[in-house]
């Protein structure tokens, strides 16, 4: 497996940090947190998980176990000393595994809006989860449609965190937008998520570890032995591209 990653400052000598996005998103809207980590002196490498962003898309492997191992064997071919990891959303998700799985690679977490994310906590079986998180059919939107919607919907942020996120979608002939990670595909990562929780990894963390929620959540942390919670009230879910010199700072923090 070949994974597209951007790569931020290289031959910085600062600690490394990888930057992780979540379900459906892409590398790019780590730009901004990337842009303010190497102004501080740290190479910073955002990678696009599979079928995600620039990476290709195998027929298989659409689970956090997965996306966790990938992780791993991309730090080793990296050849990177043990990094700061910071994961958002199903991001924060799958590195909770790979400090749990692979804890010689990482020096600290950072969860950006996730990492303790239960759906089986959330609802009362899998069929309603399922109905409720499958994402809705593209049906002929245009980049100039979401363009004028993700504006309206965030006029806090700045134009490459709108085109970043125009970027979770391909653009095709006459602007149209298609999928880059399928709807069964999506599924499938959804429905790892229901089986495995973050949670039963917390007791095999031994590194520092930072949670940054968005609103008003009270994130389920039991079980984390170093833990800090920096909460964002009013915060949008894309934290990193609604804040980005902020949680640089905060991730700053783990260096």
């Amino acid at each position: 497996m070949r994974l597209h990653v951007r790569v931020h400052g290289d031959g910085l000598a600062g600690v490394p940090f990888l930057l992780v996005h979540g379900l459906s998103s892409n590398a790019r809207l780590w730009d901004g947190v990337a842009g303010h980590l190497t102004a501080a002196g740290h190479p910073a490498y955002a990678v696009d998980l599979r079928s995600h962003g620039e990476s290709p898309s195998p027929p298989d492997g659409y689970d956090t176990a997965t996306a966790a191992d990938d992780l791993d064997a991309l730090l080793a071919d990296l050849a990177l000393a043990p990094a700061v990891v910071a994961g958002q959303s199903w991001g924060g998700n799958v590195v909770v595994q790979l400090a749990a799985r692979h804890p010689e690679r990482v020096r600290a977490l950072g969860l950006v809006d996730g990492g303790w994310i239960n759906l089986a906590a959330q609802f009362p079986d899998w069929e309603s989860c399922a109905a409720r998180l499958r994402p809705p059919d593209v049906n002929g939107l245009t980049a100039a449609n979401l363009r004028e919607r993700l504006r309206a919907g965030h006029p806090d942020w700045e134009p490459w965190a709108i085109e970043a996120t125009i970027f979770n979608l391909a653009t095709g002939p006459g602007d149209t937008l298609t999928r880059r990670l399928p709807i069964p595909q999506h599924m499938q990562i959804v429905r790892s998520m229901w089986d495995d929780p973050p949670q039963r990894y917390f007791g095999r963390i031994n590194v520092p570890v930072l949670a940054i929620p968005a609103g008003n959540k009270t994130p389920d942390l039991a079980g984390l032995r170093e833990v800090k919670i920096r909460p964002y009230p009013g915060g949008d879910h894309d934290l990193h591209a609604q804040h980005p010199a902020s949680v640089a700072a905060d991730l700053l923090s783990l260096a």
